[in-house]
């Protein structure tokens, strides 16, 4: 599956698989006031600002998924339920270790909300793993809202 950068023609679509994503991994893992802050609105207004970071898999307009990478950190990593199975995911992580090698990092992270095991499985399947807890600020329109989560790695670069 090939990924690309996102452009504006993906803007609605994007936010709607990470709207509906979000709901259904983390909704019932995370405290009701973060989930509350969590509408579409949310989700398109940060994406819209995000977007020159984020790379898609899918045609140009109708994405199955994204991913985004910060600093030394895989941000974010969803893909659409219909697209499971389809490798998109796969692709999305390689291309986001790709770019955080290229960028120099040794050592990736992405945090992981506790209790969601079916991404847990995925990452260690792709050799990330546990190394603790952490307290992770949830970006939400009022401001950073800490969230304890699983902190996961991965070395990059030659050992």
């Amino acid at each position: 599956m090939q990924v690309r950068a996102a452009t504006g023609a993906d803007l609605d679509a994007l936010a709607q698989i990470w709207h509906d994503t979000w709901h259904e991994a983390h909704a019932h893992l995370v405290p009701a006031e973060l989930t509350r802050l969590r509408t579409l609105e949310n989700f398109r207004q940060r994406m819209q600002a995000a977007l020159p970071q984020v790379r898609v898999a899918g045609p140009p307009g109708q994405p199955v998924g994204f991913c985004m990478v910060k600093g030394d950190e895989l941000d974010h990593l969803f893909v659409s339920a219909a697209a499971r199975g389809s490798g998109a995911a796969t692709a999305l992580l390689s291309d986001a270790e790709a770019r955080l090698a290229q960028a120099g990092v040794k050592t990736a992270w992405l945090a992981c909300a506790i209790g969601n095991d079916r991404a847990a499985r995925f990452y260690e399947k792709c050799g990330w793993r546990r190394v603790g807890n952490m307290i992770n600020p949830a970006q939400t329109s009022q401001g950073d809202f800490p969230l304890e989560v699983w902190r996961y790695e991965k070395r990059l670069g030659p050992v």
